[in-house]
């Protein structure tokens, strides 16, 4: 699994989830973004509805009858799917939109790439959690910041 670590700056999480998710959507790939916060959830599905001035990028929360078809599931937490179909939308790509890392459970698996999101008040887990990750034979890692408004590979 290729799990990226993006460092915020100068973009709130909600608008940075939006950045990304405005390129994996045109590459095919389908997202699911999880936050333990009801109103982050909010800030980010509003960003990503109408915050990019060209595009508005659908998505919904997770529950409701058509969670298969959203290429894009706002969830608290990763608890739904099951072992033969991952997520609910088929999502390959997991957002951790709070900072806050959460292990995949069994149940719940096909994700090839892992996005967490942080600030500078979670710096140091994100540290502990990048050594953590170096350790892993089934990890790769990068490291991504913001200058000048656009996201640089810098690990």
């Amino acid at each position: 699994m290729q799990v990226d670590f993006y460092q915020l700056s100068r973009d709130s999480a909600e608008v940075a989830v939006a950045q990304i998710a405005a390129k994996a959507l045109p590459a095919g790939q389908r997202m699911l973004v999880v936050a333990g916060d009801e109103a982050l959830l909010g800030r980010v599905s509003a960003a990503l509805w109408g915050r990019l001035r060209d595009s508005f990028l659908p998505n919904a929360r997770q529950g409701g009858e058509h969670d298969a078809r959203q290429p894009i599931l706002l969830a608290t937490d990763l608890g739904a799917g099951d072992a033969a179909n991952g997520a609910p939308n088929g999502a390959g790509v997991v957002a951790f939109a709070d900072g806050v890392w959460r292990e995949v459970p069994e149940g719940v698996g096909g994700f090839a790439r892992a996005l967490l999101f942080f600030d500078e008040g979670g710096l140091l887990p994100a540290r502990a959690l990048w050594k953590a990750m170096g350790q892993r034979e089934d990890v790769t890692r990068a490291f991504w910041r913001q200058e000048d408004g656009r996201w640089v590979k810098a690990g």
